[in-house]
């Protein structure tokens, strides 16, 4: 293994591969993989796509937030919880693990999402890089094949070898998601430069409002992203 991949292996306090729950979690999901790294890669990702709920409703603003064993724990997170889980999870076993990001557009959300952002712009948008026969491969998984089907959108499928980003149109061949914006890819999750990038995005005040709204909620707004009303443009 190249040295240059060091820091991808390494455990970190926000990717921490090394606490048991994930080792353990980990150990499960490659149970019935063979023993090579895609084969493992492959079983990781469905155990992340469709175990843990996509939810964009929840905390983003501390380390802890995107801490892979929290959300394991918690079982819910948006894609950057979802690829800081997957990254820990490759590391455990071996695998090179990096997360990246991208602003994307998003064409198919719900009418409650677009209101609570102000845009159809995700900034930030996570996927996650494992490194497989010598190269890096993407792979993204943000939503949960339940979630999928209500947004009438194929679950986004993962082989190993091919780069899998996302589906750029639904079921009904309507544009989906558009990449705009390549933020590059990392050893750890970013959280200040996120944050800061959404203040740019969404605005200053709309950040803090939702900062605020999750102090006096305990972390948990009254949100459902499943029970939504899904808008196609």
């Amino acid at each position: 293994m190249s040295s240059a991949n060091a820091e991808y292996l390494a455990a970190t306090p926000i990717i921490d591969s090394d606490s048991k729950i994930i080792i353990d979690y980990a150990m499960s999901a490659i149970e019935d993989a063979d023993d090579d790294f895609i084969s493992k890669a492959i079983k990781l990702y469905y155990a992340v796509r469709d175990a843990i709920w996509y939810d964009p409703y929840i905390p983003f603003y501390r380390p802890e937030h995107y801490r892979a064993s929290n959300v394991l724990k918690r079982g819910r997170a948006f894609c950057i919880g979802k690829v800081s889980l997957l990254c820990a999870l490759g590391r455990a076993c071996g695998i090179p693990s990096r997360v990246g990001f991208a602003d994307v557009h998003n064409h198919l959300a719900t009418k409650q999402l677009l209101e609570y952002l102000g845009s159809d712009l995700f900034s930030y948008h996570g996927f996650m890089e494992f490194y497989l026969d010598g190269r890096w491969v993407k792979a993204t998984p943000a939503f949960n094949k339940e979630l999928c089907r209500k947004a009438k959108v194929a679950p986004l499928e993962f082989n190993g070898r091919e780069d899998s980003i996302f589906q750029p149109y639904n079921e009904e061949k309507k544009l989906f998601m558009e990449y705009i914006n390549d933020h590059g890819t990392y050893a750890d999750i970013p959280v200040n430069q996120i944050v800061d990038a959404w203040k740019e995005v969404y605005g200053a005040e709309r950040v803090r409002q939702w900062i605020k709204a999750f102090e006096a909620s305990g972390g948990k707004l009254k949100r459902k992203l499943e029970s939504e009303d899904w808008v196609r443009d």
